[in-house]
């Protein structure tokens, strides 16, 4: 076995936070060698895919406690880091390097290229003007304190670094590594992923988007979580914002009933049953005449308005005269009371993001240090921190990224 050049910085791991980090740690301590290893053959792997090739850099909020709020593990720990590096430090970083960002109407930011390879050319580029090491197919099988510092192995040959960086996302193998040094690891459930309902109502509605609020109900009827914004309705079930936040907020709870439960969907966001069956009854006078299949009440997409309509039992050549009152509650209580079966759960796109990782306890979120082990820091979802979708899992990459660096610069300036 080979060992190979010192380095003074080894960050594990060619993602996003690893190569935000090396490259701010390369700014701000031009003297030090810098290196990235990589398990894989390729680097920024995740980054290509993501946001469906256009690589949803962050999001637009910018306030760091509401931007906190968007992290489901991890809000209290990144509120103040937030105060050091958050969204706006992110498009002008971008900016100073020829990266321009727009903004879409949801608040998702993206390149204005809309090409994930515009983020990775940037990157690839400031890592060769900054003479940063990448090493790939270089997968890291033990890691152990020196004297000044750490020995890292990698099956091919040993590395000699002073400070280490583990940005190695959701990977289970160093998590156990991180184990044998005394790390608490919170072992990883899934978090972003969208429902699988087979249902009648929903069945030939793929595509079908609104905004609902969605509550998940235990075995009591007791309301355990609860979300509202868009929902699209899929071939598999249902999808959109609102779904994905509850799987985000609900990864640990959902994760021990085997993805099986009960959802109840008000298409209606706010309105109660009794309000909406007054709101019927005066329709009912308004449009006498009329079908009710022909015109989309409350402003519902018409094929989820004639599906609630026929799960209410009104067939499609009723009309609102004909209308009884019971058929008016039934339809208010579809429109404000859906029951749904959950059975299991899919991948949202390509995105697979985990609850779990290394115990925030053990993390010294002033400079993303571990409190166990001086010279060795954390970096992105290798943490016990993972957010809703939107671009913010990536603003922690950036973040985080930051704060290391800032911190292997201090200590520098100390030593």
């Amino acid at each position: 076995m080979i060992v190979k050049n010192n380095y003074d910085v080894i960050i594990i791991g060619g993602g996003a936070a690893g190569f935000f980090t090396a490259i701010n740690t390369a700014e701000m301590c031009p003297s030090l060698k810098i290196a990235i290893l990589e398990r894989g053959k390729e680097v920024l792997t995740k980054v290509k895919i993501s946001g469906g090739g256009r690589c949803n850099v962050t999001h637009a909020e910018f306030i760091p406690k509401e931007l906190s709020k968007n992290y489901p593990r991890g809000e209290k720990e990144l509120l103040g880091p937030f105060h050091s590096f958050m969204t706006g430090d992110t498009l002008g970083w971008f900016e100073e390097r020829g990266v321009a960002i727009k903004m879409e109407e949801d608040g998702r930011m993206f390149p204005e290229t809309d090409s994930s390879q515009t983020i990775i050319d940037c990157f690839t580029s400031e890592i060769s003007r900054l003479s940063i090491d990448v090493l790939t197919s270089h997968p890291v099988k033990k890691l152990s304190k020196t004297e000044n510092g750490w020995l890292i192995n990698t099956g091919k040959e040993e590395l000699n670094a002073t400070t280490v960086v583990m940005a190695t996302g959701s990977n289970p193998k160093i998590w156990k590594l991180l184990e044998t040094l005394e790390h608490r690891v919170i072992p990883p459930v899934p978090s972003l992923f969208t429902f699988n309902i087979k249902d009648g109502r929903i069945t030939d509605l793929p595509g079908v988007a609104t905004e609902a609020s969605i509550k998940v109900v235990g075995d009591t009827k007791k309301v355990i979580l609860e979300s509202e914004g868009p929902l699209l309705i899929t071939h598999w079930g249902m999808s959109g914002p609102a779904i994905l936040k509850l799987s985000a907020w609900g990864a640990r709870l959902l994760e021990p009933l085997s993805y099986s439960f009960e959802i109840q969907v008000n298409w209606l966001l706010y309105e109660t049953q009794e309000d909406t069956t007054e709101q019927l009854l005066r329709l009912k006078t308004k449009n006498a005449k009329q079908t009710l299949h022909k015109y989309a009440q409350f402003e519902l997409p018409k094929r989820l308005w004639q599906s609630l309509l026929m799960a209410s039992g009104i067939s499609e050549t009723e009309i609102w005269a004909d209308i009884s009152k019971k058929k008016l509650q039934n339809l208010a209580n579809q429109l404000t009371q859906s029951i749904f079966k959950v059975e299991g759960k899919s991948t949202f796109k390509e995105e697979f993001v985990t609850a779990g990782g290394v115990d925030l306890k053990e993390v010294n979120f002033k400079t993303f240090e571990s409190k166990i082990h001086t010279q060795l820091y954390f970096a992105g979802e290798v943490l016990n921190i993972d957010a809703i979708t939107g671009g913010f899992n990536f603003q922690n990459a950036w973040t985080s990224g930051f704060m290391v660096a800032k911190a292997i610069e201090a200590s520098l300036k100390i030593s």
